[in-house]
């Protein structure tokens, strides 16, 4: 799976590419992530990407005709199943069936703003509008790491167990069993641990070796 990252800062996602996970999903080439430099498409002397809005106002605006110029640079060709996907606060709450069902494209353009928004016009260029929040970000690029992470879970290959992926947080609970969207409680070594004058201590039925009572439990939390 390829995704794309429309950007000024290149660097940003350059740099969470060699680490982990990720990392090594894109050694294997289970997916693929390529960051654009915005400006590289500004053919003025100065590579301007952005100026002063109409009607005046705070902040600078970042240009539609050059953010035309670069979706027609990494749009695909040939019939590759894509989306293209504005960060933007405008836009609906990034959602874990969403990563499910974005993994299923094959090429995925982020387009990451910065300074005071968008020419409105560039809003009629994408497919669809994300946010991850109700707050104030310096800009898209963020989102679109989050975006990135989340989605590549649900590809195949990137995790190595596909069963962590059906029994995690926020997975579809008629695929799971589970009635809340969180994952069950999980416990490791020691286990007796002391926190404050209590002595915390690991479920029985987790030491049982007694797996169907295992599931059963967690199937009910």
């Amino acid at each position: 799976m390829k995704f794309e990252v429309i950007t000024i800062f290149p660097e940003i996602i350059a740099d969470y590419t060699k680490i982990g996970i990720v990392a090594r999903a894109i050694k294997k080439k289970f997916i693929s992530i390529r960051a654009w430099d915005l400006r590289v498409v500004a053919r003025d002397p100065h590579h301007t990407v952005d100026d002063r809005p109409y009607g005046g106002g705070f902040g600078m605006v970042l240009k539609a005709d050059v953010m035309q110029k670069m979706l027609k640079k990494v749009a695909a060709r040939g019939g590759e199943k894509q989306r293209i996907i504005l960060l933007t606060p405008r836009g609906k709450v990034f959602k874990q069936a969403d990563a499910a069902r974005l993994a299923k494209f094959e090429k995925l353009i982020f387009v990451s703003g910065r300074y005071e928004g968008f020419d409105e016009r560039i809003h009629e260029m994408v497919d669809e509008q994300f946010s991850i929040g109700d707050y104030i970000l310096m800009g898209g690029e963020l989102p679109a790491l989050v975006m990135i992470e989340a989605i590549s879970r649900n590809v195949p290959g990137v995790v190595g167990k596909a069963g962590s992926i059906v029994s995690e947080s926020f997975s579809d609970a008629r695929a799971t069993g589970h009635k809340s969207l969180l994952e069950y409680p999980q416990y490791t070594r020691p286990e007796v641990l002391k926190v404050g004058s209590k002595n915390l201590r690991v479920p029985k039925i987790l030491l049982s070796g007694d797996h169907a009572k295992i599931e059963k439990a967690r199937t009910i939390s």
